[in-house]
């Protein structure tokens, strides 16, 4: 069910809350925590809207959507109530805001708030450089962005590293969670040797691949060279160099990866890119810090940074000799 409120306000929404409960029996109580989605409105914010909906199936919450309309426009709010089928496991209240108010989201924010029940906030779009100190950031013990959908994501997630505070996450960072789990699963098989260095290769714009490198950077503790390609999205081999040979997991499609390592027969693994519905799902299972994030951000600055080698050009087969010209009759006389 959806309820559309135009030109309202955060009392109006929150008594058709208190009515839509007693009239159609939705409960707001046991919902775990509530969750802010900050976005402009645009196409992409309904996507944002449907992967709440899946992630409240696993964690029951408030949902609050901050959409920010046009600057220009004169000063409203447009609300809308979603509950039902049309909400997953949540109750959705989505505040379109133009003119001034869409810099005011915290205040159209607060009134809305279950008690007690802790905070998150996600910019599934372009983000805050320092989300701590954005107002709605302000207001939540958790705070996820998304590097990858920045027009510049290597240089977001730069800046938000040097602005980092405990509660920070990335949806970039949560991608790599079956990158992770395979690499150290194989490193738990002999031959069990040391790791002598390492060499991720990606995207030249994939936040992802950085946060990968950071990672074996901080706890290998041995050099790590990030090599910048082209021929794929995101990210597309792993190498650990090792004294009886390299540890290689390479996925070329984006869907499936190839592991290799001595002694070991080679093994096919389902690493498909990860979307956001799952990712966000993964993030709201935890509200407490994220330290292997925390450090993998302090890695960034140990990594070195190349290029993939270009294909040699293929070589030119030589011309064929001309044939010299055939005698006439008049000549061979």
């Amino acid at each position: 069910m959806i309820i559309d409120l135009p030109s309202t306000t955060t009392s109006q929404l929150n008594k058709k809350l208190v009515e839509i409960r007693e009239q159609g029996g939705q409960v707001a109580l046991g919902r775990v925590l509530t969750l802010v989605i900050v976005a402009d409105d645009d196409d992409r914010l309904e996507e944002a809207i449907e992967a709440a909906n899946e992630a409240s199936r696993e964690h029951p919450s408030r949902v609050i959507v901050v959409a920010k309309g046009a600057r220009t426009a004169a000063p409203r709010i447009d609300g809308q109530i979603r509950v039902g089928g049309d909400a997953g496991a949540s109750e959705v209240i989505v505040l379109r805001l133009y003119g001034p108010l869409a810099a005011q989201g915290q205040s159209a924010v607060v009134p809305l708030l279950l008690p007690d029940a802790p905070i998150v906030t996600w910019w599934p779009g372009t983000g805050p450089k320092a989300p701590a100190k954005d107002p709605l950031g302000e207001l939540a013990q958790r705070r996820i962005t998304d590097s990858a959908a920045e027009k510049a994501p290597i240089k977001a997630l730069t800046t938000r590293a040097k602005s980092y505070v405990e509660g920070d996450t990335d949806l970039a960072w949560t991608r790599l969670t079956s990158w992770r789990a395979q690499l150290v699963s194989a490193l738990d098989l002999p031959p069990h040797e040391k790791i002598t260095g390492a060499t991720v290769t990606g995207e030249a714009d994939s936040p992802s691949t950085e946060l990968l490198a950071g990672w074996l950077a901080e706890y290998l503790k041995v050099p790590v060279k990030r090599v910048k390609s082209t021929g794929a999205a995101g990210i597309i081999s792993v190498t650990l160099d090792r004294r009886s040979g390299p540890v290689e997991l390479h996925r070329p499609d984006g869907r499936v990866g190839t592991l290799t390592q001595p002694g070991q027969p080679t093994r096919r693994i389902a690493l498909q890119r990860r979307d956001n519905k799952d990712c966000l799902i993964e993030e709201l299972r935890r509200l407490d810090p994220d330290e292997i994030y925390e450090a993998s951000l302090n890695g960034l600055s140990k990594i070195s940074s190349g290029t993939a080698p270009k294909a040699a050009p293929a070589k030119k087969a030589p011309a064929a000799k001309k044939a010299a010209p055939a005698k006439t009759a008049k000549s061979a006389s």
